[in-house]
């Protein structure tokens, strides 16, 4: 699948709408109790970018984009302001914010994951677009120097150590990352009149399995 490393304009997806969808296959059994299923091991979030726009260069803006991308053809970078840290909306992430992997002394890679805790359960979801220059790593509490200890591909979400972290040590990270998209649709229908009068056009985003 194609795939530009290139961000949707931050200030359109500002006002979006949109979050995490699952899928869920319920069958009613004749007693009236449920069997619940899903085939997804990951959720997978959907935005809705018309919301944003704000004015008529803000349409054109989206329509170069649209274009840029060829429709539904090549994926691309989305900011989802409600979920783009490894920390709470507010905070600053720090290199203590997400357990990513355990030491034993050989492995050098560790992907970047942010894991959502709630009672007694947690989900890890990958993290495989991070912003460049945000990513700051800790190993057993002592934070490491990019590109003299580590470094990072923003393409993958890979973080590489120059040396394996020794064994049983903790391996944690803060970022901030980007969704991977792509348009829900080959067509965008605009009207100045009607967007004048407070419509706006219907620009749907799926998220993109890498």
């Amino acid at each position: 699948m194609a795939f530009h490393e290139i961000r949707f304009p931050a200030n359109l997806s500002f006002g979006s709408v949109g979050g995490p969808e699952r899928r869920t296959e319920i069958v009613t059994l004749a007693n009236g109790f449920e069997e619940r299923n899903t085939p997804w091991a990951h959720s997978r979030r959907r935005y809705d970018a018309g919301v944003g726009l704000r004015s008529l260069n803000d349409v054109e803006t989206l329509i170069a984009f649209f274009e840029a991308r060829a429709g539904q053809l090549h994926g691309f970078r989305w900011k989802d302001w409600s979920d783009f840290k490894s920390c709470a909306p507010l905070a600053t992430p720090a290199p203590d914010d997400q357990l990513i992997g355990t030491g034993d002394g050989e492995t050098k890679v560790f992907p970047l994951r942010k894991t959502y805790v709630s009672g007694l359960q947690d989900y890890s979801r990958p993290i495989r677009k991070p912003v460049l220059g945000t990513v700051v790593i800790a190993v057993a509490g002592d934070q490491k120097i990019e590109l003299q200890e580590f470094t990072v591909n923003t393409e993958t979400g890979e973080v590489t150590f120059t040396l394996a972290p020794d064994l049983g040590t903790r391996v944690t990270a803060g970022f901030e990352f980007d969704v991977p998209v792509r348009f829900d649709t080959d067509a965008i229908q605009t009207s100045v009149a009607s967007f004048r009068a407070g419509d706006v056009p219907n620009v749907p985003i799926v998220e993109v399995r890498l």
